[in-house]
């Protein structure tokens, strides 16, 4: 009995050894031309989505930089008016035009003087 045994464990093994699954192949992912479509679209959409964004930013770059110019410029221009007001008021004093005008030649004739008010 004992042989028969050993012998029935014998072909258990051989049959478990003759039963070794068999590899399955491969196949590769099978897509359906609707999936073709939708992932290439997809996929067209997200570059010219990238690329609009990109551009976008550096147009929004392109413009900052153009404004910055312009408000370093304004600046500028604003403080030559300024410089400009300044010397204005400095040549304008009655002292300097009184001075000027002897300087000419010219007196004071006080009965010619009219005073003007802003």
């Amino acid at each position: 009995m004992a042989a028969v045994r050993i012998q029935q464990k014998v072909q258990q093994q051989e049959q478990h050894v003759q039963r070794a699954p068999k590899k399955k192949q491969k196949r590769g992912v099978r897509w359906t031309l609707g999936e073709k479509i939708v992932f290439v679209a997809f996929v067209a959409f997200a570059l010219y989505s990238s690329i609009m964004i990109v551009s976008n930013q550096f147009t929004i770059y392109h413009m900052n930089k153009e404004v910055q110019q312009l408000q370093a410029t304004i600046q500028e221009q604003e403080k030559q008016n300024r410089d400009l007001y300044v010397q204005v008021q400095e040549l304008s004093t009655y002292e300097r035009i009184l001075a000027k005008a002897k300087e000419l030649g010219l007196t004071l004739n006080e009965n010619n003087v009219k005073v003007v008010q802003d």
